[in-house]
């Protein structure tokens, strides 16, 4: 048992520690407080891979990881085959022992921990309750086959305690249940599973289009015949996919009708519930406007279909159109685990963990939530149902005057929020510029609002050797100089005179300044101003809020402009806009919506020349163009810039900002 209990604030809420050591500064000093506390400096680190291990065995290190971590950071996890976390091990300064069995690592810190919290596995938002749990009694999340492999006394036991099926009773139970018990200074949406590949599955390819088409000129209902997966024991799998995966138009599904001997055993519309027993596997799918399910990229779903016995032919109808592959198999594809990552710091930080999608009931449970906590106060973690889940999960978190911070990949965090690391707050020194009649072409890539794309993908395109070659705007979360001071520090070090860190969207923390309360618009933009200072950015790549259509977005209006402009040091905005047909200055600050060609290098430049072929050459044209990170890299940059020549001419943001600037006040 803890022999002391202290309370600190955090954004003027106390915050209960059970005198664990949150380094947070007195209440006197709100200016000064971390929004994202650390946990300490780390001097030592127990490090091991956890790559090979079961969900249910991450979930119970990284739980203990939060309980061990709160008093002092000691423990430290790699958790992908790229070895993300391993790059940054150095950075954090510790002295660091490598363990190869990380399940040893149980036994020597088992005694920092109280017990355990049994999830039920039948239940998996159970996995959300048992780990705020976890953190309001200095315990782990686990099953009961781990806590009596391991010795855990069991603390709480969730089994058979909540309804498979009723997802609002479950959180509705920890909110008030729970909540008053948690911090006030952070809330956390995780998904409580992840779905894993399952290796050695054989997929027959059904159908695939070849073709770039992203405008459904292609849709039509296919039938495809799975009779020969009919000798399968456990159903037919039918996945869809993106064929191309480069440029975010992949399969997109209308409705499905499944026939077994001309006799109908299913027909329904992805997002109904007559769609649920069938749906396989769509975490990593969303629904869209049409009521279509899709998915994009490297995403897919599942459907999994069961003929009765003797069934000879299996015709499955599918309404179906963009860059479609189809493949079938008879081999469950994956199975489910539970989702492990950032549960270190909501459990450090004794945080409150759901994962409610913002649409319906969920979303007025999730409404309820928000409206409990205090303006400014960060929502870590994301939404379920992908796009759609970000616009409305953003967007009714901004409603409530909070800022999200993408997080639910960030692994590490208990660490890297207390290594000790120079950020600088100088702003880059500018390159000279001489206003022409020109094309102004300044690239940004997106996603840096993601503080754990920061700490993965983005420094998987960092670090590629093309980079510096050209002028391009990196988007980075200021709030790395809470949560993970040596990331930036790293970025700013390593940055060649051609790279310039601009702040994510839309500033301190991703939301959309136009949802927000009238009165509250000044708290963000301060706190905005207060990061920016700190890490000398003064450019942001912003979004605002979609319009009443649903299919485009609302420029920011003098409003927001004038709130940015009183409280922060920026000289300009690259807004979310897409067709780059924005431009304006509300209150007096440069807004320039952003140009969002697809494809890679060839096709983004001949876009970027059908764009601007009514321009006559006798004034400058400015363009902001998008650089999807997902798909591109340093490389593909450097190759668009080969691919430019007159008139283009490619510049840092901030020399863009200074030349468009010179162009508007240009007497004509």
């Amino acid at each position: 048992m803890v022999s002391r209990r202290t309370f600190l604030r955090a954004n003027g809420v106390v915050l209960a520690t059970s005198g664990l050591g949150v380094t947070l500064p007195a209440p006197s000093a709100a200016a000064a407080t971390p929004l994202l506390p650390g946990f300490g400096r780390p001097s030592r680190l127990d490090f091991a891979d956890l790559t090979a291990l079961h969900g249910d065995d991450q979930l119970l290190l990284t739980t203990l990881q939060g309980v061990v971590n709160r008093r002092r950071p000691r423990l430290y996890f790699n958790y992908t085959a790229e070895g993300y976390d391993t790059r940054w091990l150095d950075g954090t300064g510790a002295a660091v022992t490598q363990h190869d069995d990380p399940l040893d690592l149980i036994a020597r810190y088992k005694g920092e921990a109280r017990g355990a919290i049994l999830h039920d596995p039948d239940v998996p938002d159970s996995v959300n309750v048992a780990t705020t749990l976890a953190g309001l009694e200095n315990a782990v999340a686990a099953t009961a086959e781990q806590a009596a492999e391991h010795g855990f006394g069991t603390i709480t036991d969730l089994r058979g305690r909540f309804d498979p099926d009723d997802v609002l009773a479950t959180y509705r139970w920890q909110l008030d249940t729970l909540f008053p018990r948690c911090t006030k200074a952070l809330l956390s949406g995780l998904p409580p599973t992840r779905t894993v590949k399952v290796d050695g599955v054989a997929w027959r390819e059904v159908a695939r289009e070849s073709e770039r088409v992203r405008d459904s000129s292609n849709r039509q209902v296919r039938t495809f015949d799975l009779s020969q997966e009919l000798s399968g024991q456990d159903g037919v799998y039918l996945r869809f996919q993106d064929s191309l995966g480069d440029d975010g138009w992949g399969a997109s599904v209308g409705s499905v009708v499944v026939r077994a001997d001309g006799v109908q055993i299913a027909s329904f519309t992805p997002g109904t519930d007559a769609e649920t027993p069938f749906l396989f596997d769509g975490l990593n799918s969303a629904v869209g406007g049409d009521a279509n399910r899709f998915a994009d990229g490297g995403n897919y779903f599942v459907y999994r279909f069961t003929a009765p016995a003797g069934t000879r032919q299996l015709l499955v109808e599918v309404d179906l159109w963009n860059q479609f592959l189809v493949t079938a198999t008879t081999t469950a594809p994956t199975r489910v685990e539970p989702f492990p990552y950032f549960r270190d710091y909501t459990v450090a930080m004794r945080a409150m963990v759901f994962w409610l999608p913002p649409s319906g009931e969920t979303g007025a449970l999730l409404d309820e939530i928000l409206a409990k906590v205090r303006p400014t106060t960060p929502y870590a973690g994301w939404f379920a149902n992908d796009v759609a889940g970000e616009w409305g999960g953003v967007d009714r978190a901004s409603q409530h005057a909070v800022e999200v911070v993408p997080a639910d990949y960030y692994m590490n965090a208990t660490v890297h929020a207390g290594v000790q690391a120079t950020v600088s707050d100088r702003v880059r020194p500018r390159p000279p510029a001489t206003l022409r009649d020109r094309v102004y072409l300044t690239l940004t890539v997106g996603e840096g609002d993601n503080v754990q794309y920061c700490q993965r993908r983005m420094r998987q395109i960092w670090d590629d050797p093309a980079r510096g070659r050209v002028p391009t705007n990196w988007t980075v979360s200021p709030l790395l100089a809470d949560i993970g001071p040596a990331l930036l520090a790293y970025y700013q070090r390593t940055a060649t005179g051609n790279d310039l860190l601009v702040a994510g969207p839309s500033g301190a923390g991703y939301t959309y300044p136009g949802s927000w309360p009238p009165s509250d618009v000044d708290a963000y933009t301060e706190l905005t101003g207060r990061f920016l200072r700190r890490t000398g950015m003064d450019l942001v790549y912003a979004y605002n809020h979609r319009n009443a259509a649903g299919d485009g977005w609302v420029a920011f209006d003098e409003r927001i402009a004038a709130s940015y402009r009183k409280n922060t040091p920026l000289r300009g905005i690259i807004q979310s806009w897409e067709t780059g047909d924005l431009r304006s200055a509300p209150a007096g600050l440069p807004v320039i919506g952003n140009f969002s060609p697809q494809g890679k290098a060839q096709e983004y430049r001949d876009t970027l020349l059908r764009h601007i072929e009514s321009w006559d050459g006798t004034s400058p044209l400015f363009i902001a163009g998008a650089v999807n990170a997902w798909n591109w890299s340093a490389s593909d940059i450097a190759e668009l810039a080969e691919l430019l020549g007159d008139p283009f001419e490619l510049v840092r943001g901030d020399t863009f900002f200074t030349l468009l600037t010179q162009a508007t006040s240009r007497p004509t």
